[in-house]
């Protein structure tokens, strides 16, 4: 039985590799095309510089020891350009133009848990404060960044359009 689970987890790693050999093929990696951002909406532009500066704050946030001045200055920097990225995303409508999509329910959520986490934190609720943030930075930028690289968007454009 053992010998069935291995050769069955040796098919699916090999048909997973192939997969992923196909979709490298496929891609046509080049470098990035900056003019796509430079001709995007003003609108898009703030939200990517936001976005882009929560994500550089918010790894040196989690990587960093936490309760120093250097962590409070520069988590108040991130709350703003976290609220900057999802008050801005508003504002975006191109995958459902006219319309709200998907998407826009992380950034409901994020201009809610906002406040939620720095409240939390002001009374002391360090581990509320650190789920909330954590929940945000995940969820808020690395899921929500993910979907920017899906096919016919700005970043799929930029980096493998």
């Amino acid at each position: 039985m053992a010998a069935y689970g291995k050769s069955i987890s040796q098919a699916a790693l090999g048909a997973g590799a192939a997969i992923a050999i196909a979709a490298v093929v496929s891609l046509k990696p080049h470098a990035p095309n900056i003019a796509l951002i430079a001709a995007a909406p003003t609108v898009i532009q703030v939200h990517l510089a936001a976005a882009l500066t929560a994500l550089v704050i918010g790894i040196v946030l989690m990587m960093r020891v936490k309760g120093t001045n250097l962590h409070r200055a520069l988590g108040w920097t991130w709350v703003i350009a976290m609220g900057t990225t999802a008050v801005s995303s508003l504002f975006i409508r191109g995958m459902n133009p006219g319309h709200f999509s998907f998407i826009h329910l992380l950034s409901g959520w994020t201009i809610v848990a906002l406040p939620g986490a720095v409240y939390a934190i002001r009374r002391g609720k360090v581990a509320a404060h650190r789920r909330a943030m954590t929940g945000m930075f995940v969820g808020g930028l690395l899921l929500a960044g993910l979907f920017t690289f899906i096919p016919g968007r700005l970043m799929w454009s930029v980096f493998l359009g």
